[in-house]
């Protein structure tokens, strides 16, 4: 038993006033936690004890009012920085004489509910280390300290012990076991603690295998490789890293051909700021978030005078950077000092690889050179990406720095799985009040994929040592995610894709209904047998009702119609000139369809086979950009609609029109035909992409604040995958704001499918909520848009 008392306390008190036992959960495990309450415990004169546990942290303290007092008051105050205190429960007991304060071995027993904490980024004191020639840990690629390193990617088990750590292997050298047994050294119980005599150690490998070099020699071999213009797999912190001289053109073609990544951006790491500044515009919110201790990727704006590789960012007038976020990655890009390619060790559609032997197989054909280590990774866990919005950080794929830390929801609920969507996947488990959602997984469309996915719900539940009592999932019959709930042999509650959007922004803000939810992405599994995507949710207090929706037109082709963008202009224009699409050259251009292509689209949409209907504003997005001549073929998701967002001609007020006027007691209908007609005219006119495209973001924002009039909802919740367009979310929050409303948005849980998962969950906390075992998570009844909602029991 590990028990560190205090010879420093008065010793004519045996016996003190009053005793307090306080309990105190959130992210209190991994952050130096309980060597402060040590000290300010030491500081106050206080006796008694601090100890670990499942649930969190328990402490009891001895001493008289004023001090107790005082105790409760700077622990709220001065916790450690990385530390998030989600309820603090003290109690007043009988004093039992307590001799000393003491740090006491964790406890196994109890509730599993304590907030794992995210791998932090290295801090100044361990940076400093690393780079003192006179210190121990002078470049030794593994430094850290209860401030930072690695936590979510390498534990096992709770309580967060090295013993239940992948470092448990690792026997402490008697100066590092002397560092974690010192309550006054910042790196007491420091779990990954270690040196170069103790720890993991670095390896060079060659794409087969075999070994190079070792430790330093390795890191160095490595860095000259890189100079030299070969690519080099680097086992980081949760997984590997593709790297290559990012302005070397033959490295990033040769990566970007054997990855199989035509043209989506490739990120980069810069060894410092004022090198990334010299690059990109730079803001001060934009460079905290680059020096903060979750360090992800920042989507930043070119200035135009980088000298990187042309295919590092095709067409794309952003970079996504980040900074060293680990020893090894410090010591790397110091010795190179120059930006490289920092690409997810992964194949496309693949989940970034972990281990070795892994990265040999998968990654053999793409990288020269592995850099290795022999720290076992638990749990992949990828690079986080942010972009700033409305003076806002905006995640936009939540992982390392961010996951698994939890969202409170207002009701406690048993144990309940949200199994996310098909596409840019996560998982969460509810815990009481506490919803902890996993790392992002990504798209469910590889037996790769798969298999993370099944990974992480089961490691979720080992973690906090619990099975699902529900398992909540997308509404979409034929998605991975919705066949393993069906499977699970547990009760299941589907969810309408675009109600969990809503619900997920709600969660993260804390917001109650009734308020209106504008959820827009590219597909969602619509109640009335179309493809949803454009959608105003009235969401209630116990359900919600489609209260408004883009028009819907015909997508020719189904999922070809998502690969390539002309055949959504061809499906908008067939809606409105029907055959005559097919006579007019002036409008097969603007589709870019040769005539050999015409017989089969022509047939399939004029007897609806296999041209499914949507109301998808990301469709819409796709249709506009073919239109004006941006995209008609797509490399990757979302990059028409990215293109149509970074050809936004700045300081255009003019705008588009939607017709939207309430027709009965059926949602109202968002009609695009007189913006559509409107663009055919510019385009005629010889207007630019970037006017047209302009006009195209102000009529979208305009048409937010009409139908937040028309509902008359005051609070109004954006989400949904067209609401990572920093352009349409800035017009909207500001012609929500002018007009009186009060919008809300996300901020650390992503817009897009990311975080559906979260709002699987909380349907089904409304759903116990409502106080009965139906489940109002459908919504009002597909056969009767408009109606009031059927609830819909779990399977």
């Amino acid at each position: 038993m590990t028990r560190t008392s205090d010879p420093g306390l008065p010793a004519a008190r045996t016996v003190a006033a009053q005793r307090m036992s306080v309990g105190i959960r959130g992210a209190v495990q991994g952050v130096g936690f309980r060597p402060f309450i040590y000290r300010l415990a030491r500081e106050l004169g206080l006796a008694g004890w601090v100890s670990n546990s499942p649930s969190g942290v328990l402490v009891e303290v001895e001493g008289g009012a004023e001090g107790l007092e005082a105790f409760l008051v700077r622990l709220e105050q001065e916790k450690p920085p990385r530390a998030s205190i989600q309820s603090l429960e003290p109690t007043v007991l009988d004093a039992l004489g307590y001799d000393g304060f003491e740090i006491r071995r964790s406890t196994e027993s109890g509730r599993r509910n304590a907030a794992i904490l995210p791998d932090v980024a290295t801090c100044a004191d361990c940076l400093a280390d690393l780079f003192d020639p006179g210190n121990r840990r002078y470049r030794y690629p593994f430094t850290n300290c209860s401030h930072c390193g690695p936590r979510y990617s390498i534990v096992e088990a709770l309580p967060y012990d090295r013993r239940n750590t992948t470092m448990k292997g690792f026997s402490l050298c008697p100066e590092c076991r002397a560092e974690y047994e010192d309550p006054l050294n910042r790196r007491f119980h420091a779990q990954p603690n270690a040196c170069a005599e103790c720890g993991p150690h670095l390896a060079l490998w060659d794409a087969k295998g075999h070994f190079l070099a070792t430790r330093d020699e390795a890191l160095r071999r490595g860095a000259a490789a890189l100079r030299q213009g070969r690519i080099v797999a680097v086992k980081g912190l949760g997984g590997f890293h593709l790297m290559a001289d990012a302005r070397n053109e033959a490295a990033v073609a040769r990566l970007r051909r054997f990855k199989n990544r035509e043209e989506k951006p490739l990120a980069l790491m810069y060894p410092d700021l004022s090198r990334i500044a010299a690059h990109c515009e730079l803001s001060a919110l934009e460079e905290r978030l680059l020096r903060s201790p979750e360090a992800p990727i920042v989507l930043l704006r070119r200035n135009g005078r980088d000298d990187l590789a042309f295919n590092v960012a095709p067409h794309n007038p952003f970079l996504g950077i980040m900074l060293p976020c680990t020893p090894l990655h410090h010591l790397l890009m110091r010795d190179l000092g120059q930006p490289i390619v920092a690409t997810s060790g992964n194949l496309a559609e693949e989940p970034i690889c972990t281990g070795e032997r892994q990265a040999l197989e998968r990654l053999g054909r793409i990288a020269d050179l592995f850099l290795v280590h022999d720290r076992p990774i638990r749990r992949h866990v990828d690079d986080s990406i942010v972009r700033v919005v409305q003076g806002r950080e905006l995640v936009l794929r939540r992982a390392r720095g961010y996951a698994p830390l939890p969202v409170h929801l207002h009701t406690a609920l048993p144990c309940v799985i949200g199994c996310g969507a098909h596409l840019k996947n996560a998982v969460a488990l509810s815990v009481g009040h506490e919803v902890f959602l996993s790392q992002h997984i990504g798209d469910l469309q590889s037996a790769e994929a798969g298999t993370a996915f099944r990974q992480a719900i089961d490691d979720l539940q080992a973690l906090y040592g619990r099975g699902p009592e529900l398992l909540a999932c997308d509404a979409h019959p034929d998605y991975l995610s919705t066949r393993y709930a069906a499977g699970a042999k547990r009760p299941v509650l589907p969810v309408q894709h675009h109600y969990a959007h809503v619900l997920s922004c709600m969660a993260e803000n804390r917001l109650a209904p009734p308020l209106l939810g504008v959820a827009w992405d590219g597909t969602g599994y619509g109640l009335d047998g179309t493809v949803w995507g454009g959608e105003f949710l009235r969401i209630t207090h116990d359900s919600f009702v489609r209260a408004a929706h883009l028009r819907t037109f015909p997508l020719p082709g189904g999922d070809a119609a998502v690969r390539e963008p002309r055949r959504s202009a061809l499906g908008l224009l067939f809606e409105l000139f029907e055959e005559q699409v097919f006579e007019r050259a002036d409008l097969m251009r603007l589709c870019g369809l040769a005539r050999a292509e015409a017989p089969l689209l022509r047939t399939a949409l004029v007897r609806g086979v296999n041209a499914p209907r949507t109301s998808s504003m990301g469709r819409l997005f796709d249709a506009v950009s073919a239109m004006v001549g941006l995209r008609r073929h797509r490399q990757f998701e979302g990059q028409a609609a990215m293109a149509l967002e970074f050809a936004v001609r700045e300081g255009v007020d003019a705008h588009y029109e939607f017709a939207a006027e309430p027709a009965g007691p059926g949602p109202v209908v968002a009609d695009w035909e007189p913006v559509i007609l409107q663009i055919l005219a510019d385009l005629r006119g010889g207007l630019s992409a970037g006017e047209i495209a302009a006009r195209f973001h102000n009529a979208l924002a305009r048409l937010i604040v009409r139908m937040a009039r028309i509902l008359g909802e005051e609070r109004v919740v954006l989400t949904g995958g067209c609401f990572q367009n920093a352009r349409l979310l800035h017009e909207a929050v500001e012609g929500l704001r002018d007009a009186g409303f009060r919008p809300c948005w996300h901020q650390r849980i992503p817009p897009n499918d990311g975080g559906i998962a979260l709002g699987q969950v909380a349907a089904a906390a409304r759903s116990f909520t409502a106080g009965s075992e139906s489940a109002p998570a459908l919504g009002n009844s597909p056969g009767k848009p408009g109606d009031r909602h059927v609830p819909c029991r779990p399977g």
